[in-house]
């Protein structure tokens, strides 16, 4: 495992790979490899090729939930960068990936594999047969619908994202994304966060957690949880909204309200008056 986390797995005389490939380890591909090994010997067990599995009690090392979240700005710019992009390029399918990513929740593979028999149009949803977690269904709201129902259908094509040529299978848009998120100066962030931003916004718009774990597809209410924090603003903007109608009616009140402290100095304001004048 510490090969594996100081990125000495990879062998000096392995081919030579495409950029953003090469494989270089860390705790985060350690973790993945103990986790992928269980389930492999898993498989053994279930096949009675083994009794035990070796990787039970194999502690993985501790690793770092990467959680970015688009801020309203930064949506704005990526809506510019990804209208400049389908304009220059005059290719519909990667702008519509991205922005089905985003209105969607959906994760990468799942756009990119969808075909045209999992959208239903009548009843305004993905019926996907696969996914990480099996069999789904996402729902689709507005933007989303409007965007499938724009897409050109290529004949004898069953991919709702097609190729760059005609008959193409499916579109990658890795290098697509590296241009758009440079243009909309978001270096770093991943195609993944945008799931993550999807997530947010719903949390921050005051959506329950269980809500946002049936549109995000999650089985496991723990992989929901992660969102917790953000519903927290929600509850502060509420608690904001409460006290300045608070403040409003009670600021209202005082401006057509007079105490006995007001209304005796303006009488004797009128009395002193009254007395200089005789």
């Amino acid at each position: 495992m510490l090969d594996v986390i100081n990125g000495k797995m990879a062998s000096a005389n392995a081919p030579k790979r495409k950029a953003g490939s090469v494989t270089k380890g860390g705790r985060g591909a350690a973790a993945q490899c103990v986790t992928l090994l269980s389930t492999i010997f898993n498989f053994a067990i279930a096949r009675k090729f083994l009794k035990e599995n070796p990787a039970t009690g194999v502690k993985k090392p501790p690793t770092r939930k990467i959680e970015r979240f688009l801020s309203e700005q930064e949506l704005a710019r990526l809506s510019v960068a990804i209208n400049s992009e389908e304009a220059n390029t005059g290719n519909p399918f990667p702008a519509a990936a991205i922005r089905l990513l985003l209105l969607t929740g959906c994760r990468k593979s799942e756009i990119l594999t969808l075909a045209w028999s999992e959208v239903d149009l009548e009843n305004y949803c993905l019926r996907l047969s696969d996914s990480k977690t099996g069999a789904k269904i996402i729902f689709l709201n507005a933007p989303a619908l409007a965007i499938l129902l724009a897409l050109p259908r290529e004949s004898g094509n069953p991919q709702v994202i097609g190729g760059t040529r005609r008959g193409d299978g499916i579109l990658q848009i890795d290098k697509v994304w590296a241009r758009i998120r440079r243009d909309a100066n978001l270096l770093g962030v991943r195609l993944h966060d945008l799931r993550h931003s999807f997530a947010s916004v719903g949390v921050r718009g005051g959506l329950s957690l269980p809500i946002l774990g049936a549109l995000l597809g999650h089985k496991n209410s723990m992989t929901t949880s992660r969102y917790a924090h953000l519903s927290d603003d929600p509850v502060r903007a509420a608690s904001e909204v409460v006290g300045s109608r608070i403040v409003a009616a009670m600021t209202s009140q005082n401006d057509n309200i007079q105490t006995d402290a007001q209304i005796n100095s303006k009488s004797y304001a009128t009395a002193h008056a009254l007395q200089n004048q005789s």
